[in-house]
């Protein structure tokens, strides 16, 4: 039996770190066990601009402990006015490494999004030139389709058009929740990637509904049927490069979770790891963790896989904290729903 795992160490190529106290309380959950991660710009009001992006990693640096070596790598929030030009030099320059679709209304702080995809055209053709990635939240917000079925429909009406238009434009879809999306991502070619989240690989919508509603399991997008989470296991753990860690870990303070409309996101930051591997480890599959958390996605953005080891061990269950305290009101660390029994080590 296997009790100790050895792997590069990961990073998390889709995760919030909001602002302020909030930042100054979670950043220090990533930094523990990750190298880099891409950061989300849906902020009030949003990173839009390279210098928007320079002033909110100098925020994110300050936040962090001293001597943490985690790199924050920056996004830009595209609008229906974002400056090419501006885009261009903050790319060339290393300051930011993609670029954030939301569509207009889709999930939190996304007000500022894409309504119209034409106007966004032109920047989409100079980010293709430049070989600048767009991470996508890939959700219609058309009422008259159905939330479980918002991301098939994004991939048919949205997304596909989108890249045939665009040749060379490298897209992530991100966080992807179905069976659909496995699929398209599985047969997109070498300028197509998917991150999948902790949460989706644990949970489906029953663990949200079922026996009354799980607040803290609600989350955009939403957990889909079983059939759909199983999809996103046999992705994650196979080892095929398209697919990567991207936890899209998200606070709120449990005041924001639970009001009669409740914010959307999961903190999976503190036990990510954990989780992980014991869920490659029920499929069979530790050999093929480092893939999913450390390699694919250094890989897919161009960048070199982390030269520094992470080592779980297996043994006694790991009890890690219910809440993070921060000075807006404690946040809740996501449960599994099951012991944990891999701990990082180092």
């Amino acid at each position: 039996m296997t009790d100790t795992l050895t792997l590069r160490t990961p990073d998390d190529w889709h995760l919030h770190l909001r602002d302020g106290d909030m930042l100054r309380a979670v950043a220090p959950e990533t930094a523990r066990h990750f190298a880099r991660a891409i950061i989300m710009p849906n902020l009030v009001p949003p990173v839009v601009t390279g210098a928007d992006a320079a002033a909110y990693r100098d925020r994110i640096m300050a936040a962090l402990p001293e001597g943490t070596g985690f790199t924050p790598l920056m996004t830009l929030y595209l609008t229906e006015n974002t400056d090419p030009d501006d885009l261009a030099r903050a790319y060339g320059d290393g300051l930011i490494t993609a670029v954030k679709l939301y569509p207009a209304g889709a999930t939190t702080n996304s007000a500022s999004g894409v309504a119209d995809f034409d106007k966004v055209r032109p920047v989409l053709e100079r980010m293709a030139e430049i070989g600048c990635p767009l991470c996508v939240h890939g959700e219609v917000v058309d009422s008259d389709v159905d939330i479980f079925d918002r991301e098939a429909v994004f991939i048919e009406r949205v997304l596909d058009p989108i890249r045939r238009a665009t040749p060379g434009l490298r897209v992530v879809m991100e966080h992807i929740t179905t069976e659909q999306g496995v699929e398209y991502a599985q047969a997109g070619g070498d300028d197509l990637g998917a991150t999948i989240t902790t949460h989706h690989l644990v949970i489906n919508r029953n663990h949200i509904l079922a026996g009354g509603i799980k607040p803290h399991y609600y989350c955009l997008p939403v957990a889909k049927r079983e059939e759909h989470r199983l999809a996103l296991r046999r992705a994650a753990t196979s080892g095929d490069p398209t697919f990567f860690l991207g936890t899209d870990s998200a606070p709120h303070t449990d005041a924001n979770k639970l009001l009669p409309c409740g914010c959307a996101g999961c903190f999976t930051a503190t036990n990510t790891m954990s989780i992980l591997a014991h869920v490659f480890e029920e499929d069979g599959a530790l050999d093929k963790l480092e893939a999913f958390a450390s390699v694919n996605g250094p890989n897919f953005y161009g960048l070199p896989v982390n030269e520094g080891q992470m080592t779980l061990t297996k043994g006694d269950v790991v009890v890690y904290p219910d809440k993070i305290d921060t000075p807006d009101g404690p946040v809740t660390v996501f449960d599994p729903g099951f012991a944990l029994h891999w701990r990082v080590a180092r």
